[in-house]
C-alpha cells in the first residue's frame, strides 16, 4: 500500500509543481501582450481619456462662449442706427 501513496504523492507534487509553471506562463504571456498592445496603441497615436476629457470640456466652453458672443453681437447690432433705420424703413413698406 505504501508503494500505492508514493506513486500519488509524487503525481501530485508532479501536478502542482506543473500548475505553478502553467500559472507562471499565462503571467508572462499576459505581460506580453499587455506590453505590445501598449506599443501597437502608443504608434496609432490614439489619446488617453484624460486628453479626450480635457479637449471635449474646452470644446464646450468655446460653444457656450461663441453663442453669448452671438447673443451679444445680435444685441449690439439691433441697436445700432443703421438697423434701427433698417427696421423703420422696414415697418414702413
Amino acid at each position: 500500500m505504501q508503494g500505492g501513496n508514493k506513486f500519488f504523492d509524487d503525481m501530485s507534487k508532479l501536478m502542482t509543481n506543473a500548475m505553478g509553471v502553467a500559472q507562471g506562463a499565462k503571467t508572462e504571456a499576459e505581460t506580453a501582450m499587455k506590453g505590445w498592445v501598449d506599443r501597437w496603441l502608443a504608434d496609432r497615436n490614439f489619446v488617453t481619456r484624460e486628453e479626450f476629457d480635457a479637449v471635449r470640456a474646452m470644446a464646450q466652453k468655446a460653444r457656450e462662449e461663441n453663442e453669448a458672443l452671438k447673443a451679444r453681437i445680435e444685441a449690439l447690432e439691433g441697436k445700432t442706427p443703421a438697423a434701427g433705420a433698417k427696421k423703420a424703413a422696414a415697418k414702413k413698406e
